[in-house]
């Protein structure tokens, strides 16, 4: 049997995957103006650990991305987790204000579980890809080199640069690569 079939995950459905968005947009809404948090919606499917990434775009520009790589929360909870962190842990930004609400659209991407890949394996637009080399550490989603249009040699320098790596260090020995998947469900704002 093929051993990368045994590691797929089960896809989340489409009515979980917009509860996810709704919750993401309220917590998002809720941190910004201080209020109480909502509750994570329930159903069987949100209750499922999973990896996620929360972010937030703001006239077309990244104003937040935070996720958690770890399976071991419901997938509800790790969504209003990283909702919170990407309005106002990421470091490259400041908390999101009260104002930046108007025009805010927020994405919630479920992550497959990772595996080790090597380079030649690594597929733009369908991977996500994660490098770590002694304590650094960077991780970029699989639409990254989509919305960039980065070839593969492009996306695996983009995340060894995002790790404050050497742009060539996915070439050398004891550099970890690891692949993964995602779900993603992109906040269609009107107008």
């Amino acid at each position: 049997m093929n051993a990368r079939a045994d590691t797929e995950p089960v896809l989340l459905s489409a009515r979980a995957l917009e509860a996810l968005l709704a919750l993401a947009r309220a917590t998002v809404v809720a941190a910004v103006r201080g209020e109480r948090l909502p509750a994570p919606p329930e159903g069987p499917e949100l209750r499922e650990p999973r990896a996620v990434f929360v972010s937030l775009h703001r006239e077309g520009a990244l104003r937040g991305c935070l996720g958690h790589l770890e399976a071991d929360l419901p997938v509800a909870e790790a969504v209003r987790r990283m909702a919170v962190a990407a309005t106002r842990d990421d470091p490259r930004f400041p908390p999101l204000a009260p104002d930046e609400l108007d025009g805010l659209e927020v994405e919630v991407s479920v992550l497959s579980p990772a595996r080790p890949v090597r380079p030649e394996e690594v597929e733009p637009g369908r991977d996500g890809l994660i490098v770590e080399r002694g304590p650094r550490f960077g991780v970029l989603l699989p639409q990254v080199a989509t919305e960039q249009r980065w070839d593969r040699v492009t996306f695996l320098r983009g995340v060894c640069r995002k790790a404050g790596l050497p742009a060539e260090s996915w070439r050398e020995p004891g550099t970890v690569l690891r692949a993964f998947q995602a779900q993603v469900v992109p906040e269609r704002r009107a107008g």
